[in-house]
């Protein structure tokens, strides 16, 4: 990796417009705030506006609408969406360790397993029988890959992540430490004696392309039948999802979210902070979940969602909210009323 590029190259890469000189090098990327003289900042929130006048950032990537600012005087990189900008260049500046493509002499890797080309192995690292490993994927140190597991290729697991058995993922997918994919699901039944029959959870996982899944996250194998998460979907930190489980395409789930055994949550949704939703129940696509909501009821019409006591519309539960805080005046007046006549 360069330690450092030109502008004229960030410009093309991104297919900004370029306000300034191309041959400027940049070393490093930083907020506006705190960018120094050779790094490149980002303004994609209205409410930094006013920073602009005292970044010392050798270049911002800006929209058109602040690009005319006479605050700032360097360089300027112009796009419609700065942050996806932002994001895209991000990867140049990645600090991450590179891949060695070495199998570390503590990894234990049962002779049934197959490792394709350039895969890099870390100490202590366990890999079943029958476990497949595409080309050029990473496994941390203290990782575990179960029995006929399946990793597609340039997919990363970080250190300290336990996949089961019979879990299959995706190419180019990364999985962060700390995360358990495929143990077993929620599964008991009452015996009638005051105790527990264990169902055993004979299903796997499947997990799609490109998809990150985020540290101390657990996804459980299906009960009977496969777990199934889709293309392009991110996880955060601290997600449960359980037994039987589906996620659509590119949906994305907030810190401490979580679905409830054999819900169907759809294509493109989005579910924020500590939401969640119970089993058997269906989410249409584009739907999106506002953070501490419960979806109690499955939903067929795409948009936002929030629950208070009953489950809403977000556009209902705010108006309601806002009365609510106006129950007391509401009651003087009607009290005085009353008292008037």
């Amino acid at each position: 990796m360069l330690e450092n590029y030109s502008l004229g190259e960030i410009a093309t890469f991104l297919n900004a417009e370029l306000r300034g000189d191309p041959e400027t090098r940049i070393s490093g990327l930083n907020t506006l705030q705190n960018a120094g003289s050779n790094e490149l900042a980002f303004l994609a929130n209205e409410k930094y506006v006013s920073q602009l006048a005292n970044s010392s950032a050798a270049a911002i990537i800006i929209s058109a609408k602040h690009s005319a600012a006479d605050s700032y005087c360097g360089a300027l990189l112009i796009l419609d969406n700065p942050y996806l900008g932002y994001a895209q260049i991000s990867k140049w500046f990645d600090t991450a360790p590179q891949a060695l493509a070495r199998v570390h002499p503590t990894a234990v890797i049962d002779k049934a397993a197959v490792v394709g080309a350039n895969v890099d192995i870390g100490p202590n690292v366990v890999v079943e029988a029958n476990v497949v490993i595409g080309a050029n994927c990473y496994l941390g140190a203290g990782s575990y890959i179960g029995a006929r597991s399946q990793l597609g290729e340039g997919t990363r697991i970080a250190a300290n992540v336990s996949i089961y058995h019979d879990v299959s993922i995706g190419c180019s997918s990364t999985i962060h430490s700390g995360s358990v994919i495929g143990a077993d699901g929620f599964g008991f039944a009452p015996d009638g004696a005051g105790s527990w029959q264990k169902i055993y959870q004979i299903g796997g996982v499947v997990i799609g392309d490109r998809v990150e899944i985020g540290a101390c996250t657990t996804i459980d194998r299906g009960a009977l039948g496969d777990t199934c998460i889709g293309d392009g979907v991110i996880i955060d930190n601290h997600v449960q999802i359980a037994h039987n489980v589906s996620v659509g395409d590119n949906t994305a789930m907030a810190a401490y979210s979580g679905a409830a055994g054999s819900a169907t949550i759809g294509k493109n949704c989005i579910f924020a902070g500590d939401a969640c939703v119970v089993g058997h129940v269906n989410i249409c696509d584009n739907v999106t979940v506002m953070a501490r909501t419960l979806v109690t009821k499955s939903l067929t019409k795409p948009g936002s969602y929030s629950s208070g006591m009953p489950f809403m519309g977000t556009r209902e539960w705010r108006k309601n909210a806002v009365r609510i805080s106006q129950l007391d005046d509401m009651a003087r007046r009607l009290k005085a009323l009353e008292k008037n006549t």
